[in-house]
């Protein structure tokens, strides 16, 4: 094959079946040396195997150079296996063969050894644990800028709170409360058949209202907001970021958590407790639709056993935990849009990672809830 100008001692005992590299792959060394690689000719085999352990240094020029002479193998029909790379080297290839990829089109190729399953988790790991640490210090921030606005209530900002009351809960009456009326019917649906094999069909109503007001009321209600209010918290920031508006708002000393986090915070803490109990009341009213229809449970006997087997206090365990999500939601959303960086894709990305990580805290929030309500025998 064609030669390449590098250092005299980058490639080694060169043989038809593998070839060893050694010395400093570097743009300075690269450039100064002038013989020529000895590669090994096809031979009788395809396959050979390239021994990267010996090499000392290596930057992105080495890097580069190092994909031409992996694709010129690979042009002539070689099996190439680059082995032997020291993990920094391995990730500093596996970069430059993503970036070339990127500019060509054309998938990274192969010769580089990926790294271990363990060390992708170990990096998975850190990115997670570094997220959830930007994460409580977003909330610690807009606490700190919450604190100050209660201090001077002049500096809260009315209007943007009673438009966010307007498009997260009187704009998201009807999807929650079809929602929660089907999700009524359908526990009531599948409890029927249970309930009438042993003549137990007035416990519907227990059935209904305890699920409805302590567990699906709520949950419901916290996922259809996430996936509405949280998503439109996320892109509307991180459109702003991208843009550069938080940036002059900031020069011209607006202080983006006074403008943009308090007001979906507060506006969230308002509307979902009052969401929780507009869902609650139509799921109930689809499950006593659905008993009356199965069953057989008039309306005057639900309501009845209804008020009997529901407590004041399986009612406010649902609502207690409405505030809770509230903060999830707007939390998570808020932060998520102030994350975004780059272009449009990146507004995307975290739009799509903000529904994804409210709908998981709340659900392990719920759990949590479920946890400590039963030790305290509630």
């Amino acid at each position: 094959m064609d030669s390449m100008s590098v250092a005299s001692d980058a490639i080694a005992d060169p043989t038809p079946h593998g070839l060893t590299l050694s010395g400093s792959w570097t743009a300075h060394r690269i450039g100064t040396g002038t013989s020529g690689w000895d590669t090994p000719s096809r031979g009788s085999s395809s396959a050979l195997i390239i021994d990267g352990s010996r090499i000392e240094a290596l930057d992105t020029a080495g890097a580069w150079v190092l994909q031409k002479l992996l694709h010129r193998l690979r042009d002539e029909g070689r099996n190439v296996d680059l082995q032997g790379l020291r993990p920094d080297f391995a990730k500093l290839m596996a970069v430059v063969a993503q970036q070339a990829a990127d500019s060509t089109g054309v998938d990274a190729p192969a010769g580089v050894t990926p790294a271990s399953q363990l060390a992708a988790l170990e990096r998975k790991a850190a990115a997670a644990g570094e997220q959830a640490l930007a994460l409580l210090s977003f909330v610690g921030e807009s606490a700190a800028a919450l604190a100050g606005s209660i201090a001077h209530p002049s500096r809260l900002r009315w209007r943007p709170v009673l438009y966010n009351i307007r498009t997260a809960g009187f704009d998201a009456l009807p999807i929650v409360g079809l929602l929660a009326f089907l999700l009524g019917i359908v526990v009531a649906y599948q409890g029927a058949e249970q309930l009438r094999q042993y003549g137990a069909n007035i416990f519907v109503a227990d059935l209904i209202g305890l699920s409805m007001l302590r567990e699906f009321g709520p949950l419901i209600t916290a996922i259809i907001v996430a996936g509405r209010s949280g998503s439109a918290y996320a892109a509307q920031i991180g459109t702003m970021a991208v843009t550069e508006e938080i940036d002059a708002m900031r020069t011209l000393g607006i202080a983006p958590l006074e403008l943009l986090v308090l007001p979906k915070v507060l506006a969230l803490l308002i509307v979902m407790p009052l969401l929780t109990v507009f869902a609650d009341v139509l799921g109930v009213f689809g499950g006593m639709i659905m008993a009356q229809q199965q069953l057989d449970v008039g309306y005057g006997d639900f309501l009845d056993r209804f008020v009997k087997a529901v407590s004041v206090t399986s009612f406010l365990i649902g609502i207690c935990k409405a505030p809770v999500f509230a903060v999830i939601i707007a939390m998570v959303g808020c932060f998520q849009g102030f994350r975004t960086q780059g272009g449009a894709d990146s507004v995307g990305r975290h739009t799509t990672r903000s529904v994804v990580q409210s709908i998981f805290l709340v659900i392990v929030a719920d759990a949590l809830f479920s946890v400590a309500f039963s030790a305290l025998g509630l």
